[in-house]
C-alpha cells in the first residue's frame, strides 16, 4: 500500500460509555474515490470526525506515511486534509464570498486565493451569482456547493465529504455527484460518506460497509453495487 495517502489502523472512538467505532482499519490510495456506506448510526460520520481530529480516537491514522493521530484539527488542514461536513456547516451570517475566504484562512498568497475563488465560481456558477448573498439564505443545494467549495479553498490533497446529497432534490444530487467525479478526474483524492449507497458505489473505485462501528465488507464499488447482500440491505433491491 505504498500509494496509500491515508491508512487507518485499529481506529476506536468512544462517546462516553458508547463504543462508536470498534477497531476499524482501511486505506485510501492517492487518486481514488473511496466510500463508506452503511445505515444511519453505523459510525460513518464519526469516522470522518476522527480523521479530521474533531472526535477523540485511539488507534493509528497515517497521512502520507506520517502519523497524525495526535495532530490538532487545524494542523491537519495545513497538512492537506479538508472536510465538507454533514449538514453543510456554512457560516449563515457571512456572504458566499466571505465563506470561501474563510476556507482559505490557512493560506497567505492573496493572488492564489483569488484565483481559487474564481475556480469555485467556474465549478459552481450559482455561487458567483450569489457571491454577495448571506449563506444562510441559500437553498440546500447552494449551501452544499458552498460547503464543498469552502473545503477546496485550503487546497487539500484529501477531501472528506460527509453526506453531500443529504436532503437534496434528485436533480441537485446528480449535479453534486458529477462534480465529485470531475474533481477526482482532476486528481483529487476523496473519502466519501454517503447515505445514498447507489450513487456512492457508482462513482467509487472502492468502498467499505460499516455496521455498528465495524467494517463488515469491502471491495470495488462496482462489485459491491452488484452484491446481493448490499443490494438487499442498502439499495432497496
Amino acid at each position: 500500500m505504498s500509494d496509500s495517502i491515508l491508512q487507518v489502523k485499529n481506529l476506536n472512538v468512544h462517546y462516553g460509555s458508547i463504543h462508536a467505532i470498534k477497531g476499524i482499519s482501511f486505506h485510501v490510495q492517492k487518486g481514488e474515490i473511496v466510500s463508506l456506506i452503511g445505515a444511519n448510526g453505523a459510525g460513518k460520520t464519526t469516522t470522518l470526525r476522527a480523521l479530521s481530529g474533531i472526535a477523540d480516537s485511539k488507534g493509528e491514522i497515517l497521512f502520507k506515511g506520517q502519523s497524525i493521530s495526535t495532530v490538532k484539527t487545524h494542523e491537519r488542514i495545513h497538512l492537506g486534509i479538508a472536510q465538507s461536513p454533514e449538514g453543510r456547516g456554512v457560516f449563515p451570517n457571512l456572504t458566499v464570498l466571505e465563506n470561501l475566504e474563510m476556507g482559505a484562512y490557512s493560506r497567505s498568497n492573496k493572488t492564489e486565493i483569488l484565483n481559487d475563488i474564481e475556480n469555485s465560481y467556474l465549478l459552481f456558477p450559482r455561487l458567483k451569482e450569489r457571491k454577495l448573498q448571506l449563506a444562510g439564505t441559500l437553498s440546500g443545494g447552494e449551501q452544499q456547493m458552498l460547503a464543498i467549495s469552502r473545503a477546496l479553498m485550503s487546497r487539500p490533497e484529501l477531501l472528506l465529504l460527509d453526506e453531500p446529497s443529504l436532503g437534496l432534490a434528485p436533480k441537485i444530487v446528480a449535479q453534486i455527484f458529477e462534480i465529485i467525479k470531475k474533481l477526482n478526474s482532476e486528481g483529487m483524492t476523496i473519502l466519501l460518506v454517503e447515505q445514498n449507497a447507489r450513487m456512492a458505489l457508482k462513482v467509487s473505485h472502492r468502498a467499505y460497509v460499516i455496521e455498528t462501528g465495524k467494517i463488515t465488507m469491502e471491495g470495488k464499488g462496482s462489485d459491491l453495487l452488484n452484491d446481493d447482500n448490499v443490494r438487499r440491505s442498502y439499495l432497496g433491491m
